[in-house]
């Protein structure tokens, strides 16, 4: 049985934090705590690693994961080009309940799934998602529970669904701050120059994205 360790205790923290980078690095899937929902994490450069996130999920390749990334730097490393719209909302919004849509670079070796040449980004909050994105580099992370199921809140609670099919659980002991409202983060279709369209509202609103970008935010869908 995989081990859930404690990360609001020092030591703990110090061996679930080594034992998870060890994980990564070997292609085997972490949860993770975030600033909404516990999250199953996988090397998003490893495409096996990527795959062994979708069986444990019971999702198929057209689910493909978001990537968790650790500063802007890496939006711009990761994306084909970002508009001006978005850089304003991730400086405003990142880190934070933001999933940004955006044409991936060509030249990034990786597969999560049937992407459409796209990928979605966003950088938690949680200090300790972020101390191990620091040091892995970009993870693909989605809900750390089984297709069709709730969102695990806690890591006994991933557990529970998960299992042996995760390697480490690391855990805070409690949810994250949007979780208890059941907020994910919101999503964003920022594929186009000049237009960016609500995929899926959630902690942050429309009306925080339109205090920014106004009428650049649709919720409208594409035509065709």
């Amino acid at each position: 049985m995989a081990a859930i360790y404690d990360c609001t205790v020092p030591t703990e923290l110090l061996t679930g934090m080594r034992l998870a980078r060890a994980a990564i690095a070997r292609g085997e899937l972490v949860v993770i705590p975030t600033d909404t929902v516990y999250g199953l994490a996988a090397d998003a450069f490893n495409p096996e690693a990527v795959q062994r996130l979708l069986d444990a999920k019971g999702r198929t390749r057209q689910s493909p994961p978001p990537v968790l990334i650790p500063n802007l730097r890496t939006l711009d490393a990761l994306a084909e080009s970002v508009s001006e719209p978005v850089r304003v909302l991730t400086q405003k919004f990142w880190p934070g309940g933001l999933t940004v849509v955006v044409a991936a670079r060509n030249s990034l070796v990786w597969d999560l799934g049937e992407t459409a040449g796209t990928v979605a980004l966003r950088i938690p909050s949680d200090p300790i998602a972020l101390e191990l994105l620091e040091e892995t580099g970009p993870l693909a992370v989605s809900s750390a529970n089984l297709t069709g199921q709730p969102a695990a809140l806690t890591a006994e609670d991933a557990e529970r669904m998960l299992g042996e099919s995760v390697a480490v659980y690391l855990s805070l002991g409690h949810p994250g701050p949007n979780a208890p409202a059941g907020l994910a983060s919101t999503i964003l279709d920022a594929t186009e120059p000049e237009r960016v369209r609500i995929i899926r509202r959630g902690a942050v609103t429309e009306e925080q994205l339109r205090e920014v970008i106004g009428d650049v935010l649709t919720t409208d869908r594409p035509a065709g």
